[in-house]
């Protein structure tokens, strides 16, 4: 019985000094706490030199992000000292974000790590029969399961069975029923290929989010994502154009006929393809005429480079493996 009481005089104590901590007060401990915590397991992470070492120190980070994001005042933390060796993408109607991250591994694969903090608004009833919107915010760990998704263009799945990739851009297109974000991202994949991805994120009605959708119309087929394999050699452009409000890429093709459907082959052959959203698909169109539109983000819209032998990759996006030529 004593035991009960002091438990309970303890959740009272802490309760009442928990809502004696302001907002502010909030984002100025997660600041600090990134400072002291999660920076510093970041540069050891992508200076680790094994991959024991790698999986010890990632699993601080993540238990360190998971403990930081879960304060609410967070979601408009923007942890910009982190941003050139994290992934942190915000949906454009502010309603969640991707924090996410990869480490490569001795066989030239990559693995990806991160969560989804999300706002989730749902209506409750109040004493007199009216109904009140309630928002509260939401966190998914992230789990990369791509080794083990079979027929990945056509699998709808969820955060615990993640098609893991590095994303750079969030496009909302809604339709009467549903809104759908759709994700342009990237992923090493190996030595030989690497991949551009047209992935969806959409949030069942108890904010649970789901990735892949019935939207392509891809040439007849109708793919869930879209994804696109070639040279690890080779560059692919994968952009958004708002001028066109469509989805633009290059056009792949193996750089010998006798090379056909062997994927690592396969580089951009200068054209372009793309998709517009219309009755709410995104439907194919060939041979589109590219424009170089200015974007002050276009920075993030590159492939993500590998610094300290790999294990780099953020938000700041280069190609993958391309050195800086050194000033004379």
């Amino acid at each position: 019985m004593r035991r009960t009481i002091v438990y309970f005089l303890i959740l009272i104590s802490t309760a009442a000094f928990s809502q004696e901590i302001s907002p502010e007060m909030q984002l100025k401990k997660v600041n600090n706490f990134t400072q002291s915590e999660i920076k510093p397991l970041v540069k050891q992470l992508y200076a680790a030199k094994s991959r024991e070492e790698q999986d010890n120190i990632n699993k601080q980070l993540l238990s360190a992000f998971e403990e930081a994001i879960q304060i609410p005042e967070t979601f408009n933390y923007e942890f910009d000292s982190l941003k050139k060796d994290i992934g942190i993408l915000i949906s454009p109607d502010n309603r969640f974000r991707i924090i996410h991250w990869n480490i490569a591994k001795s066989d030239g694969t990559f693995e990806y790590f991160g969560f989804i903090q999300s706002k989730f608004t749902e209506l409750k009833k109040s004493g007199s029969h009216k109904k009140t919107k309630i928002e509260t915010l939401q966190l998914y760990p992230l789990t990369d399961k791509s080794a083990e998704i079979k027929n990945p263009e056509n699998a709808i799945t969820d955060h615990k069975k993640w098609f893991g990739a590095l994303y750079n851009r969030i496009i909302i297109k809604k339709t009467k029923s549903k809104i759908y974000y759709t994700l342009l991202g990237w992923d090493g994949n190996d030595k030989f290929s690497q991949k551009k991805i047209i992935d969806v994120l959409t949030f069942d009605p108890t904010g649970t989010p789901r990735f892949g959708a019935d939207i392509f119309n891809y040439d007849r087929k109708f793919p869930k994502r879209v994804i696109f394999e070639f040279s690890a050699t080779c560059n692919m452009s994968l952009k958004f154009s708002n001028k066109k409000d469509s989805i633009i890429f290059g056009h792949l093709a193996p750089t010998q006929p006798q090379l056909e459907g062997q994927f690592q082959y396969y580089c951009s052959d200068m054209s372009f393809d793309g998709f517009g959203f219309k009755k709410g698909k995104w439907n194919y169109m060939p041979d589109v005429h590219a424009v170089n539109e200015k974007d002050e983000k276009d920075k993030f819209y590159n492939d993500p480079h590998d610094r300290s032998e790999g294990h780099n990759q953020s938000t700041d996006y280069s190609i993958p493996g391309k050195k800086k030529k050194k000033k004379k």
